[in-house]
């Protein structure tokens, strides 16, 4: 791209969008990130873990595997990235179905090693009653998500890229040479010949501008975060009904799942009842405090899959959207930043264009 066309506009500061800057900025385009708040919205909300895990079909596990690859290459551009990889603990399926996502991961090529109950026991001894039969996934890691895209975001801006913070863009507006004008809530207008949409659960309502349908939910996940403590898990826990990581600063982070649990019409007290939970799932839990609660609303496509790629009927569009952000979000950034540059279809995008749905 050249001159005008190299100029590039990404609404979403969360860490998919600040991926996507971050990978287009350093391909030397002119970038203006548009965020309502650094660090987004359901970002900071995230349970952070970064998997190829169960239950999915195998061109999504590739997606996922390289972007896990791809989380690797980008710590050593941006140092300081607060990632870990010590792996997880895996028991939230029953028997049979655990060991089917064994044989068929490990076919894959994803590391899964079946423990014991004592040798689950040896590698966290917090937990009080270790399973018969798990697996470790060494592959496996977590992100400290608001902080990573705010980290993507200063070192796009240390490469040139241009930051708006604090702004709402509520609508969009096609113009007749093909340029997209944008309108922010507090009435102030932008406008570009490229636009990235990657904000999450407002994507739908600026795409429908566009005359664009994309179908896309916002299911609540409540998850809890303790004060901080010692260390006390060597990896994250994903238990049934209970997953756990620790974070940098020592702080537990639970939920009845990763993408955390409804809650309710009575929020405090479903943390409550989750927090329990967590204490009585660990030695010495009962001197946990909770510090916290968030409540992160996640932009789940209607099938559960990521919406990718240039839709048609819109120029000068390109879509971003998906659930698993932290795992997904080197690999979105990097290979969205080259099919907006090249014109070429990513094939591992394919399964995840926009007109799948129709």
């Amino acid at each position: 791209m050249t001159g005008n066309a190299n100029r590039i506009t990404v609404i979403g500061g969360g860490i998919v969008g600040a991926s996507i800057a971050w990978h287009l900025t350093a391909a030397g385009c002119a970038v203006t990130l548009l965020s309502e708040k650094p660090g987004g919205i359901a970002t900071p909300a995230s349970f952070s873990w970064i998997n190829a895990s169960w239950g999915n079909p195998e061109p999504y596990f590739r997606l996922r595997m390289r972007s896990i690859a791809e989380w690797r290459r980008l710590a050593d551009d941006i140092p300081g990235l607060p990632l870990t990889w010590q792996g997880s603990l895996c028991w939230d399926l029953p028997a049979d179905r655990l060991a089917s996502y064994r044989d068929e991961h490990s076919a894959w090529g994803y590391a899964l090693t079946p423990l014991t109950a004592a040798e689950a026991s040896a590698r966290e001894p917090a937990i009080k009653a270790p399973p018969d039969v798990s697996l470790h996934a060494m592959m496996e890691g977590a992100a400290e998500p608001e902080l990573t895209a705010n980290l993507l975001i200063a070192d796009a801006r240390r490469r040139g890229m241009q930051h708006v913070a604090n702004v709402r863009i509520e609508t969009l507006r096609q113009g007749e040479d093909g340029s997209i004008a944008m309108t922010a809530q507090d009435g102030s207008t932008f406008s570009a010949p490229t636009l990235v949409l990657a904000a999450g659960a407002d994507v739908p309502k600026l795409a429908a501008d566009l005359g664009l349908i994309v179908p896309v939910e916002t299911p609540p996940g409540l998850l809890v975060h303790s004060k901080p403590v010692g260390k006390c898990l060597n990896g994250l826990v994903i238990a049934p009904e209970l997953h756990v990581r620790q974070t940098n600063e020592g702080r537990l982070v639970a939920g009845t799942d990763f993408g955390g649990m409804d809650p309710g019409t009575d929020p405090q007290a479903a943390a409550s009842e989750l927090f329990g939970k967590l204490k009585a799932f660990l030695k010495g839990g009962e001197a946990l405090e909770m510090d916290f609660y968030t409540i992160g609303y996640r932009p789940t496509p209607a099938d559960g899959f990521p919406i990718l790629g240039r839709p048609e009927g819109a120029v000068g569009v390109y879509l971003a959207v998906t659930h698993s952000g932290v795992t997904l979000a080197p690999a979105i950034g990097l290979l969205a930043a080259r099919e907006i540059l090249s014109g070429e279809d990513e094939p591992l995008f394919a399964p995840y264009r926009l007109s799948r749905f129709g």
